[in-house]
């Protein structure tokens, strides 16, 4: 048999480095070339490109000194920035707005009208989300047990009267009373004496110009206290006529 010819043996090849050093020379080269060439650029054409490009984002029309030889841009006569966009207001949220402004100024008025009143912790106003809340205690208008006005407290009410005859918003008037049971042939519970203050104070508005299809009278005894029964002072805290001057819905949009 014929011998197999053996094949030579290959040897390695030691100038392999040689590629990948050539590939980084080039590399090398290419990044220089790149540095030069942005280290000699000009800076004059670069600012008018800028500003160019600064115009056009601002629908300006740019004209460049190369364009036509006229006189480099001048950077002062840019376009004015754009107007702030204007909010809309619909006509919901308008009669709102005026709605707040009106019981903002029914309150100044009765403030004033009881100013004594106030300033003694005897009377209190309360902007609420339902409308506006006037507490009076019911010491000013009564006597203890009883649900006929005070001849002093009547000329105060009064006055808190014609402020309401210039408002169209509906007046609830509430009645409470502390826990303290009452029983008498007149008022056999409190429920019974706070509804009959509440009606009081109705049929004085009521004799003053206020229409009465806008007020209401309601006695809720003494199931919503605003303190504790437990002392004196929150007893009569809670002896109080309130009256709730209501926020009139807006209209309905119409279709």
């Amino acid at each position: 048999m014929r011998r197999r010819r053996q094949r030579p043996e290959e040897h390695d090849n030691h100038e392999r480095w040689l590629v990948s050093y050539a590939d980084f020379i080039t590399l090398l080269f290419a990044f220089f070339v790149v540095m030069y060439a942005v280290s000699s650029l000009n800076e004059g054409k670069y600012r008018v490109m800028s500003d160019a490009l600064v115009s056009a984002f601002r629908h300006d029309r740019v004209v460049t000194p190369q364009s036509n030889g006229l006189a480099p841009i001048n950077r002062s006569t840019q376009a004015p920035p754009l107007p702030r966009p204007t909010r809309i207001v619909t006509p919901a949220q308008a009669q709102q707005r005026e709605q707040e402004r009106r019981l903002i100024d029914v309150a100044s008025r009765i403030k004033e009208a009881l100013a004594p009143l106030v300033q003694s912790g005897q009377v209190r106003l309360r902007q609420l989300p339902r409308g506006l809340a006037v507490e009076i205690n019911a010491s000013v208008l009564f006597d203890p047990g009883q649900a006929a006005l005070q001849p002093g407290s009547i000329s105060a009410l009064q006055a808190v009267a014609q402020v309401l005859t210039t408002t169209a918003d509906p007046v609830q008037v509430e009645g409470h009373t502390d826990n303290v049971p009452i029983a008498s042939p007149q008022y056999p519970s409190n429920w019974e004496l706070a509804s009959a203050r509440a009606s009081a104070v109705v049929r004085l508005f009521v004799s003053s110009g206020v229409d009465p299809t806008r007020l209401t009278a309601s006695g809720f005894a003494d199931n919503r206290p605003v303190e504790s029964n437990d002392t004196p002072e929150g007893r009569a805290r809670n002896r109080r006529v309130t009256l709730f001057i209501l926020a009139t819905p807006p209209d309905p949009p119409t279709t």
